[in-house]
């Protein structure tokens, strides 16, 4: 039985096909750099930040890729929401 069909494209996961960069951007517009490295203490993000430096140290430390991934979901989670209505 080798004629499985192929395993569907995760058509529920919000990170499938969203590059890092992506991620590091879209946090840096939404948070800015200081308001990132408040979220996720990492000297990447509040000395001297660049997307540059940062991709470099998240592709290297699966747990700060980890947190960086989950900041982003609560972002999507907060920005689906939509403004909140104040008095």
């Amino acid at each position: 039985m080798t004629d499985a069909p192929a395993p569907a494209s995760q058509p529920r996961n919000p990170l499938h096909g969203i590059t890092l960069e992506a991620i590091v951007t879209a946090l840096v517009a939404h948070y800015g750099w200081p308001g990132l490295a408040e979220r996720v203490p990492l000297r990447c993000f509040s000395t001297d930040p660049s997307v540059a430096s940062s991709l470099k140290l998240l592709r290297k430390t699966p747990w700060a890729r980890e947190k960086v991934e989950g900041l982003y979901l609560f972002m999507l989670r907060e920005q689906r929401r939509g403004p909140r209505g104040g008095a």
